[in-house]
């Protein structure tokens, strides 16, 4: 008898990765495809729709090949937020790119929106401030320089189109997680709200129908890479699935995603209207029930690694870790990524990156420890707000390919002074979508059943000595004035 399995998708902004969990937990298979992104004018980020349905394909078949004598008893699926596209509802076709959640094309109709006095009411209804990384705007851009006469558009995340292409094109929807992030969703109603969608002139039929993030969404057909049949039963993004892959189900329990940008979020008892600088969300629902989130979303995080070890003339990331870890400190210098804008908690789009405190003692090293240093230091402006805010932080999970890489994970430790707890498997989104989906289907009992299956290494503990770590806290806060400054 063939071994019972979940096949979860995780479709991230520059990787596919599919894995098999069985019902231990255990990832018995995996494969991965990449994803092309464009940057077609400066601070402008785009996919296309069709390669990102082939690299699903293609990582879907590499990780069945490698584990084929399996049965597929359901299919999740986690995807990166807030990038956003638009397809024709009666061919499928996409209509124009899909802009990503890194793009700043629509900085100037943000800009619009918030002097005209909309963006407090924004928040308030949907936890998100006015800024280019979320959809509205750009679903505006899309219908503006892409849409037909007909109307007859579908508007979806990832996830929906996802959805669409695996279901035959028989179901146009999404979950409560991506809906949050679309800036058109009503938290405290749990709806699409008519008088967001009016204010940026979106036609509200065009969305999809909001759902559970675990529960059944549709079943596969037409596909080719999957049998027909199976149904998909979990859609979150990617960032909540990592939550929810940690089992971190206790009110004041977060976790930092580490990729090309970073995600920090801890959960909370109810929606409350986000302090300045950081966001509230669903972090996903079951059984019509929505658990809620602090959020602070950082544009770049370890996308400034191969960035700063491109400028140093190093071969590689592991490189350039290995540079920053000969040198206990950073020698004063510090590096501000903000080379697509700084997202939380300044939320400044036209921000740009800054490298200060420079002497001709600063070598190589410096540079390259002050370039991992600023994934920290960012973690820290979020964190002390969210920390404030809501329940204080209980549990603080890592995920993500750099949360694998110790010597950074001792600086987020040392800088936030608070423990961190590496997850064992790197692949915390795609455990979550698999988790989701096989809680949606009986395969896994229920909430303690999974909190069982998940597995971390030990925690990584504070180092640093409190008056240095204030010393460079002051440094880093001084670099981003700098950068503000610059504006």
């Amino acid at each position: 008898m063939a071994q019972q399995v979940v096949l979860a998708i995780d479709e991230g902004t520059t990787n596919c990765k599919v894995v098999m969990v069985a019902a231990s937990g255990e990832i018995i298979a995996s494969g991965s495809a990449p994803v092309p992104i464009e940057h077609p004018r400066s601070g402008w980020v785009q996919q296309d729709a069709g390669e990102i349905w082939a690299a699903t394909q293609q990582a879907i078949t590499a990780c069945r090949n490698a584990a084929p004598a399996v049965e597929i008893v359901a299919l999740g699926i986690s995807s990166q937020r807030e990038s956003i596209l638009i397809w024709d509802r009666r061919t499928g076709a996409p209509l124009g790119p899909v802009v990503s959640w890194q793009c700043r094309r629509t900085s100037t109709a943000c800009a619009a929106f918030r002097d005209a006095g909309h963006e407090p009411e924004v928040i308030a209804r949907t936890g998100l401030p006015l800024d280019p990384m979320f959809p509205p705007t750009k679903i505006r851009w899309l219908l503006d320089n892409h849409g037909h006469a007909s109307g007859d558009v579908c508007i979806g995340t990832v996830d929906s189109w996802l959805i669409w292409m695996l279901s035959g094109g028989k179901v146009h929807a999404t979950d409560r997680s991506n809906a949050a992030r679309t800036q058109l969703f009503n938290l405290s109603e749990g709806a699409w709200d008519a008088s967001l969608c009016a204010l940026f002139d979106i036609d509200m039929r065009m969305l999809p129908e909001v759902r559970d993030s675990s529960g059944l969404f549709a079943t596969t057909l037409g596909a080719d890479v999957v049998p027909d049949g199976i149904p998909i039963a979990s859609a979150i993004g990617d960032s909540h699935a990592a939550l929810f892959g940690h089992g971190a189900f206790r009110i004041g329990d977060g976790k930092i995603t580490f990729g090309t940008g970073s995600s920090v979020m801890s959960t909370l008892r109810e929606f409350i209207v986000p302090p300045s600088g950081v966001t509230t969300t669903i972090a996903w629902s079951m059984n019509g029930q929505s658990t809620y989130a602090l959020e602070g979303n950082i544009l770049v995080s370890a996308a400034i690694l191969p960035w700063t070890a491109e400028l140093l003339g190093l071969a590689s990331v592991e490189a350039l870790l290995a540079l920053a870890d000969q040198v206990p400190d950073a020698n004063g210098v510090a590096l501000v990524p903000a080379h697509v804008g700084l997202g939380a908690p300044h939320w400044k789009s036209e921000a740009r990156g800054l490298i200060c405190g420079l002497s001709f003692g600063a070598k190589p090293a410096h540079i390259a420890r002050a370039a991992a240093e600023s994934m920290a230091y960012q973690v820290l402006d979020v964190y002390e707000i969210m920390e404030a805010a809501g329940e204080g932080f209980g549990r603080l999970f890592v995920d993500g390919g750099p949360s694998r890489n110790r010597f950074l994970m001792q600086i987020v430790a040392s800088v936030l002074d608070h423990p961190v707890t590496p997850c064992r498997n790197s692949e915390a989104s795609a455990l979550g979508a698999a988790h989701l989906a096989g809680l949606a289907v009986g395969f896994w009992p229920d909430l303690d059943c999974v909190a069982r299956l998940s597995a971390h290494d030990q925690d990584i503990s504070p180092k640093m000595p409190e008056d240095l770590r204030q010393i460079d806290i002051a440094r880093w806060h001084k670099a981003v004035a700098g950068t503000l400054a610059a504006l």
